[in-house]
């Protein structure tokens, strides 16, 4: 067998998710661990995919087949038992990953798929990776291979209601069979154990979610759906085994999603009598305030990065906030340098003299150049201009980690009007850095590899050199320093975070994420004891992430479950959800922004407790003191949709729903059945919007 080659940005990732996904998640076999370790999962995908290589889900494959998730192959693999010298049987070949894995245990494997074109992509496949034990063939695989029996172990990546007797027939004494079993969409993990010439026993080992088992005669075929979805349920089914089984039978990497008890019309109709129902947003407004509005932290999340709705909801709450509860800080999911442009606006100071670059230019534009978020800022400038000068006055800042380039900028504009010899320090210092301004993730490439030299002490000395002089600079402007030295963070962070893109995506969540709160956390210093803040960012940041498979598998956190822990029931975490519509979003990263429909929620999942309950639009109360039996049956975990700036409806279920508890996760729940696209601002014309953006549409 080929080595995997030399240690790559891949193969470090490859290796994380063996450490995190697989022995983190209860894989214990060392031969099966190592087999994953070394079987290059990028090779078996198509290419334009390869970045997903080792994220924790299924992927596409050609025929509308997916490759399993890596945890999902290593458990059948450890189930089975495969020793160096067995002979072994797949049915379902796919891409020809989990044969390639197989291929390293055994001495000898029979792969069967019935996609001629699926066959013939997994030999190319094998043949580079260069497995010469694995055999790729094309036929039914309920009726087995009988050519290379008897096996040693037979391993189904397809659901069926019953076990195919051939494949019973065609174990060796003793030989193990896994295959899931029952159900048209979610099956049962069997191990069958052959014990004599007509005996065998039967384990179960959790719940799992596979495409189906077709090409014989022992069960009729599917029922396709009606009015036309035929292709779409199909595909929906083969993205299932993105959700496939856990530990003890945890669907969609880590929780066990609710079976049976509230189903989705039954919650519904709970839903109708303890929700509240409002028609306008002011309305909402209004009663989210009310409960909420003694808080010192009120987080506001969205289920997308692009629906208009979400934003005209998030402006209402917090204009009540500001006006009418002493909310002063208003810190949103973008970049600081980029905000601090939109904070000017709000209090009426003039851009600084030379201009710096104009803001949010740079991927998503659309997130935050929009008609709805310049109401936002009208309504924020409106409420400090009645407050008036010696009144109390909000302001709108940026907490995110992205804005490399600007922040660089601000920086040494600040060091050129303060201290010109410190602003030469600076730019020599961010020097480093400079080639990858325009691209940071080509620096995050390049310092995977473990001879380039990192940019990490010429950040990390210019921030120390800020603070160093902290008290001669405040002395001078103590606001004009606060910024300063948060460019200056934000510079060293987002150095570290494209640094450690490629040691796996828990560390560099947790760190963008730990940026985002330490932030919050200063801006409250800054505006003292009495502060108050309304943060705006995805559900994904808000909803604590302790309730979810971000932190319970892949020990991810996020503001929500940090504001949590650092202020306790002074943090209301507020989540946004919806059924269907439109959206804005990009099919790829850096891609051009698209509006796009967006499909009816999951039948089962949180979405689709709120659509049947009938009600067009709600807010519903999940603190502890309301009515614990619909507390109690949302607390059964269920898939909750997430769509970001990327949004790819054809692989939703795989790259847009994960695991949740929702009344763990939200303090309350805001729900629109029907959402549409934010309006956007051209990309066109950016230069000549510098004299009136964003009041002049």
């Amino acid at each position: 067998m080929p080595d995997p080659g030399p240690d790559t940005g891949l193969n470090k990732k490859r290796h994380v998710m063996v450490e995190r996904q697989l022995a983190g998640r209860g894989i214990r076999d060392e031969r099966v661990l190592q087999a994953m370790a070394a079987v290059p999962r990028e090779l078996f995908v198509p290419e334009g995919l390869r970045e997903f290589a080792y994220e924790d889900s299924a992927l596409p494959i050609e025929a509308g087949q997916t490759i399993s998730q890596p945890y999902i192959v290593a458990q059948m693999l450890e189930l089975a038992e495969i020793g160096p010298e067995d002979n072994v049987l797949e049915v379902g070949a796919g891409s020809g990953y989990a044969a390639a894995v197989m291929g390293r245990l055994a001495r000898r494997v029979t792969a069967i798929e019935r996609h001629e074109v699926l066959a013939s992509k997994a030999r190319e496949r094998i043949g580079a990776f260069g497995c010469d034990n694995v055999e790729i063939v094309q036929g039914n695989g309920t009726m087995g291979w009988p050519q290379a029996a008897p096996y040693d172990a037979i391993l189904v990546a397809a659901g069926g209601p019953v076990v195919p007797p051939a494949l019973k027939q065609e174990l060796k004494i003793g030989g193990r069979l896994i295959i899931p079993v029952s159900g048209a969409v979610h099956q049962v993990l069997t191990r069958i154990r052959r014990t004599g010439s007509e005996n065998f026993d039967e384990e179960s080992h959790g719940l799992v979610a596979f495409v189906p088992l077709v090409g014989a005669e022992e069960w009729p075929p599917m029922v396709e759906p009606e009015d036309g979805a035929g292709d779409n349920a199909d595909r929906e089914r083969a993205q299932s085994s993105a959700a496939a089984a856990g530990p003890r039978g945890f669907l969609a990497g880590g929780l066990p999603i609710a079976r049976g008890r509230g189903d989705t019309s039954t919650i519904g109709r709970e839903l109708r009598r303890a929700a509240t129902a409002f028609d306008e947003l002011a309305e909402l407004g209004g009663i989210a305030t009310a409960l909420f509005g003694d808080r010192r932290i009120v987080m506001l999340g969205e289920a997308t990065h692009g629906t208009a709705e979400f934003y005209d909801a998030r402006t209402e709450i917090t204009a009540e906030l500001v006006a009418r509860h002493g909310f002063d800080i208003v810190a949103v999911e973008a970049d600081w340098s980029d905000a601090a442009a939109y904070n000017r606006i709000i209090h009426g100071v003039p851009p600084p003299e030379p201009a710096l670059s104009p803001p949010f230019t740079r991927f998503p534009r659309w997130m935050w150049r929009n008609a709805e978020v310049f109401h936002l800022l009208t309504r924020l400038r409106d409420i400090n201009r009645a407050a008036g000068s010696s009144g109390p006055q909000a302001g709108f800042y940026g907490l995110d980690i992205y804005g490399l380039s600007g922040s660089i900028e601000a920086v040494v504009h600040y060091l050129d009007r303060v201290d010109p010899g410190a602003a030469a320090v600076a730019r020599e210092r961010y020097a480093c850095l400079t080639p990858w301004r325009s691209d940071p993730v080509e620096y995050a490439r390049m310092a995977a590899s473990s001879a380039f030299h990192s940019c990490e002490d010429e950040a990390s000395r210019m921030l120390v050199e800020l603070l160093k002089k902290q008290m001669e600079y405040m002395e001078r402007d103590g606001t004009a320093y606060f910024d300063a030295e948060q460019n200056a963070r934000v510079v060293a962070g987002a150095e570290e975070y494209y640094r450690t893109l490629y040691r796996g995506s828990a560390a560099s969540w947790n760190l963008r994420d730990q940026h985002m709160h330490e932030t919050l956390e200063r801006l409250l210093d800054h505006h003292g004891p009495g502060s108050k803040a309304v943060v705006w960012a995805h559900n994904s940041h808000v909803g604590d992430a302790r309730a979810t498979e971000m932190g319970q598998v892949r020990e991810e956190h996020n503001i929500g479950q940090l504001a949590r822990q650092r202020w306790g029931d002074q943090a209301a975490l507020i989540g946004f959800g919806t059924d269907n519509g439109t959206v804005a979003a990009a099919t790829s990263w850096d891609g051009p922004m698209e509006i796009k429909r967006v499909r009816p929620a999951r039948d089962g999942s949180y979405e689709a407790c709120c659509r049947d309950s009938g009600v067009p639009a709600f807010l519903l109360n999940l603190t502890p003191d309301q009515r614990r039996d619909v507390v109690d049956l949302l607390s059964e975990p269920r898939l909750e949709r997430a769509i970001g700036v990327i949004y790819r409806p054809e692989t939703e279920l795989i790259s847009h729903y994960f695991a949740a508890e929702l009344p763990s996760q939200f303090d309350a729940w805001i729900w629109f059945e029907e959402t549409s696209a934010v309006s956007a601002v051209p990309a066109a014309g950016v230069g000549e919007e510098r004299e009136t953006y964003p009041f002049g549409l």
